[in-house]
């Protein structure tokens, strides 16, 4: 038994989402980093890697020089896994090269820049039979297992109403005319893709929904809007939901709801009760029945599903958070790797991470929306 060795492309000097992939990644002691293409810049990225303490001759200058030299050193030292943190337009070629190479890979979303893009993932996990995981990361909190464990163990009765919510307020303003990074490629569509906040949030909100409720989302009608002038893309927009069961659904995100932080909320209703959880109090479930009181659940506390039990790390009382909630897909993936190593089969509860096929759901719901965004007051009948 081992660490998993990972390689990491992008998250340099400056990055976010990098840090946040390699403090989850770190921490259960399961995955160490050994290497990186941390930039663009070959300078960027040696200086990046010097910042982490690692191997200078292991901190590359592109991507495709980090994945062609760890394929050529001894099984004892390359890397397992590549994590890949960069902009949406740049998931795909090192996704593809690294699966190429034999390497598993872990994303963060959107997939990739189009369904095209998708699809070609698809087929080379398929045909390598390597791991793929995305960074859906609000399906690792413990209770939104607990919630999904109870639809699923029909709990409910049959699922009848989805609302989900994800307001942002951190592009209000056009942010993006300064420096500010993460709002200049967001809201570039030649980066970030078809969409905004639909592709950034919207796509997180959507996978939620099915995660939690077990159903695939079938048709979908959408009004996207673009409040401030000169804005490429929406960064405001309603969808409303039909389920494969015949359950209707509401899904809003918005990154110009000013005030809020990252209210994402999610509320199920079934024929005999409903959850409702909210990431800003991640730690609570509320479950509301037709006949009988209203009831909290608190992670760690009480009689819990496994899957539960599984990904919560300490005793009650003490919060756990979006980091963690992170570390849980990680920690999955790598227990996953591990049994592989060792020529075993992980017990099942460690599979549950997001997929390729979930990153191909998403991308097919960007698509859709934008379509049905796109189709003017059509859909619409005034009073």
């Amino acid at each position: 038994m081992r660490k998993i060795r990972m390689g990491m492309v992008g998250g340099g000097r400056g990055a976010f989402i990098g840090a946040v992939h390699r403090m989850a990644a770190a921490l259960d002691g399961q995955i160490e980093l050994v290497c990186g293409a941390f930039s663009s810049s070959p300078e960027k990225s040696k200086a990046s890697g010097q910042d982490l303490y690692l191997d200078p001759e292991r901190c590359y200058g592109s991507y495709i020089e980090m994945i062609e030299t760890e394929a050529k050193l001894p099984d004892n030292l390359k890397m397992d896994i590549v994590s890949i943190v960069t902009p949406n337009h740049m998931h795909f070629a090192p996704a593809k090269l690294a699966l190429e190479y034999g390497f598993h890979v872990i994303c963060d979303k959107p997939l990739c820049f189009d369904m095209s893009e998708a699809l070609g993932l698809r087929k080379l996990v398929d045909d390598s039979g390597l791991i793929f995981a995305l960074t859906h990361n609000y399906t690792g909190y413990p209770m939104v297992k607990q919630a999904k464990q109870m639809i699923a163990h029909h709990e409910l009765g049959q699922i009848r109403r989805v609302v989900v919510e994800y307001p942002q307020g951190w592009l209000s303003t056009r942010l993006e005319s300064s420096d500010q990074k993460q709002a200049s490629w967001r809201t570039d569509p030649s980066k970030s893709g078809k969409a905004g906040a639909m592709g950034d949030i919207g796509t997180h909100a959507e996978n939620l929904v099915e995660y939690m409720t077990g159903l695939q989302i079938s048709e979908i009608c959408a009004d996207l809007h673009t409040h401030l002038e000169g804005r490429q893309l929406d960064d405001d927009g309603s969808v409303l939901l039909r389920f494969e069961n015949g359950a209707r659904g509401l899904l809003y995100a918005s990154q110009i709801s000013a005030g809020e932080e990252n209210g994402l909320k999610i509320r199920i209703y079934g024929e005999l009760g409903s959850v409702e959880w909210t990431q800003m109090e991640p730690n609570s479930l509320w479950v509301k029945w037709l006949d009988k009181p209203t009831q909290l659940y608190r992670t760690g506390v009480g009689e819990l599903y496994p899957e539960t039990i599984a990904h919560t790390r300490i005793p009650a009382g003490h919060p756990e958070g979006y980091l963690e909630a992170f570390a849980n897909i990680y920690r999955n993936v790598a227990k996953c790797i591990q049994a592989r190593l060792e020529g075993k089969i992980v017990d099942k509860i460690y599979q549950d991470y997001p997929t390729v096929d979930d990153g191909i759901r998403g991308m097919h719901f960007i698509d859709k929306v934008v379509e049905s965004g796109n189709n003017g007051d059509q859909k619409w009948i005034k009073l």
